[in-house]
């Protein structure tokens, strides 16, 4: 399975290096990760992002979010999924309204008229009518939008444990198997 990660400038960076290190290494995974991304990531969490991934997934693929010639941003090289956390509202309007300049909006659109999944995990909050309208199409586009919102079900003690439960809720959707958080009702 090929699975393309994108991660915008949105906060929630760290969701983004949970996902990659927790996702199964038979995966092939390519990685796209803004400029503003790098930023974002440095401000938040003193984390050079660029080292962090490669030290997370050492057999990934890297990308730069301008190379959109690369073999991502083709239907026919065969992406099976594709998320973006954290997606930036920027980043949903490029989406939404088919501007593919960078990487990883191109990939998204490509993954959209390929009809294949693309989680998008927006965070942004409150959200103004216009961002919820364009997640609207998003998931009228079929998109999936899932948001890391926190749960208290699973009685998590720790910031890894809320992490895993939203990694895994991901990992759900985009149909990957994974035991990163307790189910209700089972023991």
């Amino acid at each position: 399975m090929k699975l393309v990660l994108g991660i915008s400038g949105a906060s929630g960076i760290p969701l983004a290096l949970r996902f990659l290190e927790k996702l199964p290494k038979e995966i092939e995974v390519f990685v796209v990760a803004s400029k503003n991304a790098h930023v974002v990531a440095l401000e938040e969490s003193n984390i050079n992002l660029k080292n962090a991934m490669k030290d997370l997934r050492p057999g990934a693929t890297f990308f730069n979010e301008q190379d959109i010639h690369a073999s991502i941003a083709s239907g026919s090289y065969g992406i099976h999924k594709m998320a973006i956390i954290p997606a930036s509202m920027d980043m949903v309007a490029k989406i939404v309204h088919g501007f593919g300049g960078d990487l990883i909006s191109r990939s998204a659109s490509v993954m959209l008229k390929e009809k294949r999944p693309l989680l998008i995990a927006p965070r942004e909050m409150p959200l103004s009518a216009i961002m919820l309208e364009n997640l609207l199409k998003l998931a009228h586009s079929n998109a999936i939008i899932a948001p890391p919102m926190m749960t208290y079900y699973t009685q998590s003690k720790t910031l890894e444990a809320m992490q895993d439960f939203l990694v895994g809720k991901w990992f759900d959707s985009l149909g990957i198997e994974n035991d990163l958080y307790p189910r209700w009702g089972m023991n």
